[in-house]
C-alpha cells in the first residue's frame, strides 16, 4: 500500500496545496455534523473547483486505495456527510468550491449549476431570469445542489413540485473509476434507452459523484396567499388537501394536523391581486403557546371546541 504522504502529494498536484485540508482545527468542520452529533476522522479535506480535479481525485484515490466521503454543504442530521471514526485514511472530497451558475435558460426553464452551488443561490439565479426553482428546505442558504440531489431532497414545496429527482433534468457524474458521464441535458422527453441519471439522485454518493445538474424551474408565483390552518386529524389534512387539488389546482402548502385546535378560514377581498386568508379566532383560546424544550406540546393548544367542521371553504 502506498504511503499517504505519496497520495497526498498527489492531490495537492490536483487542486493545489491550499485545498488539501489536513491541520486538525482546520480539518475539524468536515468531521462533525451540523449538530456536533458524529464526528469522525480523516486523512484530509480536499476541495475541487471543476469536474475534472473530481475525476483526477477519485483516480488517485483508488490507485491508492483510499475511501472518499463526497460531502456538499454538510448539513445532514442523520451523519451520513461525515467519515466514520474508525477510518482515519478516508479523505472528504468537499464540493464547495464548485460553486458557479453555468447556464439560466429561462424560454426552456432550466438551470445548470454546479455541485457546490448552494440551493439559495440556485433559487436567486432563477428569480432573477423570472423564475422559480422550486426546492426549498431550511437549510437552503448551506446545502448544495450535490447534496440536495444526492439524497433525493424533498423540502417544503414537495406536495406541488415533488422531490429532487422531479426537479432534475440532467446530471454531470464522477464515476468510481474516475470516468466522467456527461447526461447535461435540458430535454422534457428523452426516450433515448436507460435514464441513468435516476440511478445517481438519491444514492447519496454511493454509485458516483454529482458534480453538475441541470434543474427543471418553473414560472414565478406573481402573487401568493398564506393560510395556517390547524386540523384535528390527518384525514381531515388529506380531506382538505384533495379539496385544494380540486378547486385550487396551482396551490402548494405544507399541512400540519393538531388533534387540539381548529381554525375556520374565510377568504376576503383585498386590494392585493392576491386573495387573502384571514383566521376567524375562538374566544378564549391561546393560540401562540409553542412547545417548550424537553416537553411535548401541539404548537397550538387549547381545549377542543364543539365539533365544528375541521375547515370551512367560502
Amino acid at each position: 500500500m502506498t504511503a499517504p504522504s505519496d497520495f497526498l502529494a498527489a492531490l495537492a498536484a490536483i487542486v493545489g496545496e491550499a485545498h488539501v485540508l489536513r491541520d486538525a482545527q482546520t480539518l475539524a468542520p468536515y468531521c462533525t455534523d451540523w449538530r456536533g452529533r458524529y464526528h469522525g476522522a480523516a486523512l484530509a479535506a480536499v476541495l475541487p473547483a471543476s469536474t475534472q480535479e473530481v475525476a483526477a481525485i477519485v483516480r488517485a484515490s483508488a490507485a491508492h486505495r483510499v475511501p472518499i466521503v463526497p460531502q456538499g454543504g454538510n448539513t445532514s442530521l442523520c451523519g451520513a456527510s461525515v467519515p466514520a471514526e474508525d477510518a482515519p485514511r478516508a479523505i472528504v472530497l468537499n464540493t464547495a468550491r464548485m460553486n458557479r451558475i453555468l447556464a439560466v435558460d429561462a424560454e426552456n426553464n432550466t438551470l445548470t449549476a454546479q455541485a457546490g452551488c448552494t440551493l439559495a443561490a440556485a433559487q436567486q439565479a432563477a428569480r432573477e431570469a423570472g423564475r422559480l426553482f422550486a426546492l426549498s428546505l431550511a437549510s437552503e442558504g448551506s446545502c448544495q445542489i450535490g447534496g440536495n440531489l444526492s439524497t433525493n431532497a424533498g423540502g417544503i414545496q414537495v406536495l406541488r413540485y415533488g422531490n429532487a429527482r422531479e426537479l432534475t433534468l440532467g446530471l454531470e457524474v464522477v464515476l468510481a473509476d474516475g470516468q466522467i458521464w456527461d447526461g447535461l441535458r435540458a430535454l422534457r422527453k428523452d426516450n433515448t434507452g436507460y435514464d441513468l441519471k435516476q440511478l445517481f439522485i438519491g444514492a447519496e454518493g454511493t454509485l458516483g459523484i454529482i458534480t453538475a445538474a441541470v434543474l427543471k424551474l418553473h414560472p414565478l408565483p406573481t402573487a401568493r396567499a398564506v393560510g395556517w390552518l390547524a386540523l384535528e386529524s390527518p384525514s381531515a389534512a388529506l380531506a382538505l388537501l384533495h379539496f385544494l387539488r380540486g378547486h385550487l389546482p396551482n396551490a402548494s402548502a405544507p399541512l400540519n394536523s393538531s388533534d387540539k385546535a381548529r381554525w375556520n378560514w374565510s377568504p376576503a377581498t383585498s386590494p392585493a391581486p392576491a386573495r387573502r386568508l384571514r383566521p376567524q379566532r375562538t374566544p378564549g383560546r391561546s393560540i401562540w403557546n409553542w412547545p417548550t424544550r424537553g416537553k411535548a406540546k401541539n404548537s397550538l393548544t387549547a381545549s377542543p371546541p364543539p365539533a365544528p367542521t375541521p375547515w370551512r371553504a367560502v
